[in-house]
């Protein structure tokens, strides 16, 4: 019996779930950077080996790492006539609409692929030339030049927090934002539904069909009784209402309240934990942008058995609120970059916020953010640098790159 166990952000760590990043970024073109949610190109060959120095901290560090597309595979292996349903959910939601294109997608995938590595090609997507050439087809094949992706990649992926979220013995099994990060959470949803280690024992308090987006680097899980989530440029109110409401209307779920972070909506700003994360039992990583402008909304219950809520309006420095809904009193605020507002502005924009803790007081960071990971190191943080040359080109930080799926229990 496995399932999701995850209370805390820096209990230790026993369980996460990473995706290795693979050929999906090699169809990421200068042309379509913005459209993929990319700054640049990463250099597909040092992304893997840094990423597989990051699972190799983790492990080091007691934590046993699992990948999504060995999860999947698992699932396709166990359940054969999944492969169907699967592909073509696949290729409907990779816009594929013709029963035609879908037909000739499917036999394609299906004769070529096998095992991983067909639910690693749809990760990569299929390019119009891979078909031999399609002029046969219709008019728009024709036109259409031979490198033309026929249904695009996923090359987010390797940014896990995002697609659904720990909470408690549950997830939010999330609605992307951006279209090109929707068929992502595909992948969740056969194995929260399928895999052997969570059928039946995982509860969603989010589904991926509803409305309205969140996603994942927006949820925080402050204490086994408060959320906080982000209000921000990938996470929308109406989200947050409907999360509340079924955690709430859960008597299994520990989860009594959630902290509506409203932040900047920009790109610097793009989850709660790029400008905000908890790294001890009193410390948290900030970006110092956040403090100035910051509202928070606390979300009850009205009554217990209702779906109505209590919504109130939270004036106070952040460091009050988390000593009142923490229940610690001395709180210690980390700056990125410190007071050196260059050196701010560069280390936030390479996700110097974006710490992972696998123990209390013990930090994943990126290397490059030498300011900040001197000043955690002078507060006592023992900080484990990884390589970051190629992986922070995608904009996320070891948080963005990992999905807790159980931490040690009555632990902080």
């Amino acid at each position: 019996m496995e399932g999701i166990c995850v209370r805390s952000e820096i209990a230790p760590l026993k369980k996460v779930l990473l995706h290795r990043p693979g050929r999906e970024l090699l169809q990421i073109t200068p042309d379509r950077l913005s459209e993929l949610l990319f700054d640049d190109i990463p250099y597909l060959r040092v992304a893997q080996e840094e990423h597989d120095a990051f699972a190799g901290i983790l492990r080091d560090n007691g934590a046993e790492v699992v990948y999504l597309e060995d999860l999947m595979t698992e699932v396709l292996d166990a359940y054969p006539d999944l492969v169907h349903p699967f592909l073509y959910q696949w290729l409907e939601e990779g816009n594929i609409k013709t029963k035609k294109w879908q037909d000739k997608l499917y036999d394609y995938l299906t004769e070529s692929y096998s095992g991983k590595a067909l639910v690693e090609k749809t990760m990569e997507g299929i390019t119009l030339s891979e078909m031999g050439g399609a002029s046969k087809y219709s008019l728009q094949d024709m036109i259409a030049p031979p490198d033309d992706l026929i249904v695009d990649p996923m090359p987010n992926l390797y940014f896990q927090r995002d697609p659904f979220a720990s909470v408690g013995t549950g997830i939010l099994l999330n609605r992307m934002h951006f279209p090109t990060r929707r068929r992502e959470t595909i992948y969740a949803d056969y194995i929260f539904n399928y895999h052997p280690d969570y059928k039946g024992l995982v509860k969603r308090y989010y589904g991926r069909n509803l409305h309205a987006s969140i996603e994942g680097g927006d949820v925080l899980n402050l204490t086994a009784d408060t959320l906080a989530i982000g209000i921000s440029e990938r996470t929308s109110p109406d989200a947050i209402e409907v999360a509340a409401q079924n955690l709430f209307s859960d008597p299994d779920c520990q989860i009594r309240r959630i902290l509506a972070f409203d932040i900047p909506n920009s790109r610097a700003f793009m989850h709660l934990d790029t400008v905000f994360t908890q790294i001890d039992r009193n410390k948290y990583t900030v970006h110092s942008g956040i403090l100035g402008s910051l509202t928070v909304y606390e979300i009850t219950q009205k009554r217990k058995g209702s779906k109505e809520l209590n919504i109130k309006r939270i004036d106070s420095s952040l460091e009050k609120i988390l000593e009142r809904y923490t229940h610690v009193d001395d709180i210690k605020l980390i700056k990125c970059g410190g007071d050196d507002l260059i050196a701010a502005a560069r280390e936030q924009w390479n996700d110097g916020s974006n710490t992972l803790c696998i123990a209390p007081g013990k930090i994943i960071v990126y290397q490059r953010n030498e300011v900040t990971n001197e000043m955690l190191r002078r507060e006592g943080i023992t900080v484990l640098e990884m390589p970051s040359a190629e992986l922070s080109r995608g904009r996320g930080g070891p948080r963005c790159m990992s999905m807790p799926l159980i931490r040690a229990e009555n632990q902080k």
